[in-house]
């Protein structure tokens, strides 16, 4: 990985979807923090809109940012539902900003909302990691869990109750529902 400088509010770290950008000094909000780069591809050259990888940033429907490269550092951003950043995109120059909507804390991960057309495309068939989603699922799990065991106590309750019907009936006079002396 490219050397960083101390100067920088950010730095690349282990996230849980693999590699995240990480701020390392307090960003304020409306901050630029990193442009994202690359070589420029036109959609109307074949070989250049043939190009598939996950670091593609579309600028509109001719330009395209290829991200892939390596000294992008902005390319470790990871997608969240509920961001701190945004992309400020700028077609006419040919540039994408990512700048802070929030106070971004140090240690806190830097991330923005990759639009729907990545995330049905990319995230959606593998389910979105971003934190607010993963406590939504936690969430959903947990009321999930409650759902079960309260159906479990009452399907006990139900059982008792049968097995306590069952030993009245069992016990004494109620047996085969007739009551009578032996036959000698």
């Amino acid at each position: 990985m490219p050397a960083i400088s101390s100067q920088k509010p950010y730095r690349v770290g282990r996230s849980k979807t693999g590699l995240g950008l990480f701020a390392t000094k307090p960003i304020k909000k409306g901050t630029r923090i990193i442009r994202y780069f690359g070589p420029i591809l036109d959609s109307r050259i074949p070989e250049q809109d043939d190009i598939e990888n996950k670091y593609l940033f579309e600028l509109n429907g001719r330009w395209t940012i290829d991200g892939s490269v390596r000294k992008n550092l902005a390319r470790y951003i990871n997608h969240s539902c509920r961001p701190n950043a945004e992309s400020d995109v700028r077609p006419r120059e040919r540039k994408v900003f990512i700048r802070a909507i929030k106070n971004i804390e140090p240690g806190d991960e830097i991330n923005y909302d990759y639009g729907t057309d990545y995330f049905k495309a990319y995230l959606k068939p593998i389910g979105c990691k971003c934190e607010s989603c993963e406590r939504k699922r936690k969430k959903l799990r947990a009321e999930r869990a409650k759902v079960k065991a309260r159906t479990e106590r009452k399907a006990q309750k139900a059982g008792a109750k049968t097995a306590s019907v069952k030993k009245k009936k069992l016990n004494g006079k109620h047996f085969a529902g007739k009551v009578g002396r032996a036959k000698a």
